[in-house]
């Protein structure tokens, strides 16, 4: 098979808050090459870099809103998240653990440092994805999956200790737990200074990896932390080498719907129409009920 081409590899653009508890760069849609479109199925991503969060005994976070027409993946890397959502769905996620929302038909949620974790502060390290879904699956039933760390595949690099985790699609024979309404796969590749991983996915999907921790060679292009690795649809395969200790790479392969995307805030759909009827949706309370 052939080597997968670069694109680009893209450094941290400007961060923002998202409500009082997330400090987050946003590459997609955000930065240049990486729009909705050109990411198919994948359609945002915030990273929250590490940072230092002051113990508290009022929990910082996102507030009560809605969505619809999409789901939205928490991966947590340190730190520890609640949540809860007005189709009952809800917990919390930890280091390592990753909360997979299905908002479909429409939901209202919310999304705080866990009560405890807040009163004691910490690091907190985390990536938030917005998974697109076909129109098919966009009025379906909403669905809350928790994935915790233990439940994920994992697949041994080599000897020293690397390995790659699973969260949704298949490595080398290794599934993840994720339940998905198209083709996605989603992994940490945890590597020790010198260890590689290979990966291959189909030409035609949308490929991209985040260096979360630590830093890599990807087919030999220097892959430093908090970059994006854009790749192009040309080739199959490529290969993570890391060049420090405990690097920590997400990689991001699905198989773009082709089908239109419009946005307006909470709402992802296919149509203006669509749009208008989730705002409608919304102010007359279909989306449930969930306290603030």
């Amino acid at each position: 098979m052939a080597t997968k081409k670069i694109e680009f590899i893209l450094a941290p653009v400007e961060t923002h808050w998202v409500g009082d508890g997330f400090k987050v760069h946003n590459f997609i849609p955000a930065a240049p090459g990486l729009d909705m479109h050109r990411m198919d199925p994948f359609i945002m991503l915030d990273y929250n870099a590490p940072m230092k969060v002051a113990a508290s005994k009022y929990p910082a976070g996102v507030g009560v809103h809605p969505h619809r027409g999409f789901e939205t993946v928490t991966i947590a890397y340190q730190g520890k998240v609640q949540h809860h959502d007005s189709a009952g769905g809800g917990g919390i996620i930890g280091t390592g653990d990753v909360q997979w929302m299905t908002a479909a038909s429409g939901v209202l949620h919310k999304e705080y440092y866990e009560k405890e974790w807040s009163r004691q502060g910490g690091i907190f390290h985390m990536v938030q994805l917005w998974v697109n879904l076909p129109a098919k699956d966009k009025m379906s039933a909403p669905r809350y999956q928790a994935i915790t760390h233990e439940s994920m595949g994992r697949y041994p690099a080599d000897k020293s200790g690397s390995f790659v985790e699973v969260i949704a699609g298949e490595y080398k024979g290794v599934k993840g737990p994720a339940l998905t309404h198209t083709p996605v796969e989603l992994m940490n590749a945890r590597l020790q200074e010198g260890a590689t991983a290979e990966f291959s996915f189909p030409a035609h999907y949308n490929t991209g990896m985040l260096v979360v921790q630590g830093s890599a060679k990807v087919n030999g292009h220097d892959a430093p932390t908090d970059h994006f690795v854009k790749f192009a649809n040309e080739g199959e395969t490529f290969t993570i080498e890391a060049t420090s200790a405990d690097t920590v790479v997400l990689i991001m392969s699905g198989e773009p719907m082709n089908e239109p995307i419009v946005s307006y805030g909470p709402f992802v759909m296919n149509t203006k129409e669509q749009i208008r009827e989730a705002f409608d949706d919304f102010n007359h309370g279909k989306f449930g009920y969930l306290e603030d």
